[in-house]
């Protein structure tokens, strides 16, 4: 049987050769690196914020793409290889956006990162005792609510302009929010009066942002020194009705001592002392005159309070009258 005609063969060859050269272009198509990107790749926005992201891809034709984020949305706009979409109050610590388009029956992904800071807008110094007893340790605990992320959080305790303690949370975990600094100080007489405060920092200069800074109310703290020791009575034992006769009390180691106070008391008589202060010692001095419904025995009675404690000491004495 003759073979194909010359012409035929050089057809046949013609195809084959086209038929080949579609196979290596596909499969070149096939091995072209296609990709999807998300820009900003990592973001960090202050809680609350709105942040743009653009979602793209090198395919030619993709079927179909998105962005796939629990975030709240607020509009979206399309391109045939690219997708930009608005996130709005974004509050969560850390989120990961992903970025996909479907090209050539395979899915292209790019996945970001979201971290959110929030300012120290709250600082909070615990209040301090009333009043501190000089020698005892008393505690100062600041709070910083919220504030984030903690690994670039630094809070300072301070006397007046006086740095106390500082503590640098860096190395907590990215999603740590809030921070507390607590320390024990021993009140001295001179913190009398004295101020305390909080400073918060938070430093997101490495990442391109700024210096936040803020403190605490100041709260004045108030010590005090009282001598273990009760007061010294000084008075006549006997006391004649309707004669005056000068009653003191004294009471030292006091700090400090105008801040005292003074009861001084015959029986259910409150008497009105003047007082004298001395360095760290007190004298309250009275004039008592007894009245007859005061005849037979009555206690002399001397309080002195400072701070939250008090001193008392109590004598017995005589009220009589002269007969006619």
């Amino acid at each position: 049987m003759p073979g194909p005609s010359p012409g035929l063969r050089r057809a046949l060859l013609g195809l084959w050769a086209s038929l080949g050269l579609g196979v290596f272009h596909l499969s070149a198509v096939a091995q072209e690196p296609f990709w999807a990107d998300l820009q900003p790749r990592v973001a960090l926005v202050e809680r609350g914020g709105s942040l743009w992201l653009n979602c793209s891809t090198n395919c030619p034709r993709p079927e179909r793409g998105g962005l796939e984020t629990s975030l709240r949305r607020n509009g979206t706009q399309r391109g045939l290889r690219w997708l930009a979409r608005q996130l709005i109050d974004i509050r969560e610590p850390e989120t990961q956006p992903v970025c996909f388009f479907r090209c050539a029956r395979r899915t292209l992904q790019a996945r970001g990162l979201i971290r959110t800071f929030q300012r120290p807008d709250r600082v909070e110094l615990v209040p301090l005792p009333a009043w501190q007893p000089v020698g005892e340790n008393f505690t100062l605990s600041c709070r910083v609510p919220g504030a984030g992320p903690r690994g670039s959080l630094t809070l300072t305790l301070l006397r007046g302009s006086q740095e106390l303690i500082r503590h640098s949370f860096a190395g907590e975990p990215p999603r740590a929010r809030g921070a507390v600094l607590t320390a024990t100080v021993l009140a001295r007489r001179e913190d009398h009066g004295a101020n305390f405060s909080c400073r918060a920092e938070l430093d997101l200069r490495p990442q391109g942002l700024g210096l936040f800074e803020n403190s605490s109310a100041s709260r004045e703290l108030r010590t005090f020194a009282l001598s273990p020791d009760p007061p010294r009575l000084a008075a006549p034992r006997l006391l004649e009705v309707g004669s005056e006769r000068l009653v003191s009390c004294t009471l030292d180691g006091l700090f400090p001592a105008s801040e005292a106070g003074v009861y001084l008391a015959l029986g259910d008589q409150r008497l009105s002392p003047d007082i004298t202060l001395e360095g760290d010692e007190l004298m309250a001095t009275a004039t008592a005159t007894p009245s007859s419904e005061q005849e037979g025995s009555r206690q002399l009675v001397c309080i002195v309070t400072l701070g939250a404690e008090s001193r008392e000491t109590r004598e017995n004495v005589t009220v009589y009258s002269k007969a006619e």
